[in-house]
């Protein structure tokens, strides 16, 4: 199976592709700037291509069996590359005869009232309706990003947030290793979520990912106003769906710090 990978400098697309090569996919990744992937020894084909403008979409998805598409920009130009890119991009496959789009979401996306969330919502919509049949995954959060949200909680000294927030960490190969197995069952359109193995208030993962430091700054409750903390608190970011992943936030952060601890 040739399958084309969007997004593959992402956090997730890092961990799928070589995960997906290993396995005997035949891989075509494309990344907006030309030279931002592999070398020419790592067994998979680089190109470039750009869903903001369609550059490139129509010589990227040619020839193809599937796309994984795991590009997204949560923090500039989201509606112009995660709602019309997805639809440009459907449309190329569509016209290249591609049989299969996997798309990969987010929990919450139908109830945490954010902008981001919103669009990635928009994005499904958008694959649901195109060409080409397809698959809707949505993971929860990863670890990274989870541990990237304390730091920035941090930067004042204490680490400011609500402690009653819900997470639900899932290991990036985990959801390759799940997406290669959509990738061979074929369209099964929106599929069981995906999370990790356990859910934690936003204050177990702060104080764990402290030690994990060997940091003493205090933790400093702030509570999440509105609609937004009433979801999140609810555990609109988690899943009851089975199987989850495996790997714990306590893993994730034994092989970031390795026990040393940084301050």
């Amino acid at each position: 199976m040739r399958v084309l990978v969007t997004g593959a400098t992402g956090r997730l697309g890092r961990v799928a592709v070589p995960r997906l090569r290993d396995e005997g996919f035949s891989l075509r990744a494309v990344s907006r700037r030309p030279g931002a992937g592999g070398g020419d020894g790592d067994g998979v084909e680089w190109m470039a291509a750009d869903l903001a403008t369609g550059a490139g979409l129509a010589e990227a998805v040619a020839g193809t069996d599937a796309v994984l598409h795991l590009a997204s920009s949560p923090n500039r130009r989201t509606h112009e590359i995660d709602v019309l890119g997805t639809r440009r991009l459907t449309v190329a496959a569509g016209h290249a005869g591609v049989r299969h789009l996997v798309y990969v979401s987010i929990v919450g996306v139908d109830r945490v009232p954010l902008g981001y969330y919103r669009h990635k919502l928009a994005a499904e919509q958008v694959v649901a309706a195109g060409p080409v049949p397809w698959s809707v995954l949505r993971a929860t959060q990863f670890p990274g990003f989870l541990a990237e949200l304390l730091a920035g909680a941090s930067r004042l000294g204490p680490v400011l947030g609500d402690p009653a927030v819900l997470a639900q960490p899932v290991d990036p190969g985990e959801v390759a290793d799940r997406l290669a197995m959509l990738l061979r069952a074929g369209p099964s359109h929106r599929v069981a979520d995906f999370g990790g193995p356990e859910v934690l208030r936003f204050d177990e993962a702060a104080r764990s990912w402290l030690a994990a430091r060997r940091s003493r700054r205090p933790l400093l409750p702030v509570r999440i106003p509105g609609r937004l903390g009433r979801e999140l608190r609810a555990g609109a970011l988690t899943t009851t769906a089975t199987p989850t992943g495996t790997r714990t936030w306590a893993d994730h952060l034994a092989h970031t710090y390795g026990g040393t601890g940084r301050r």
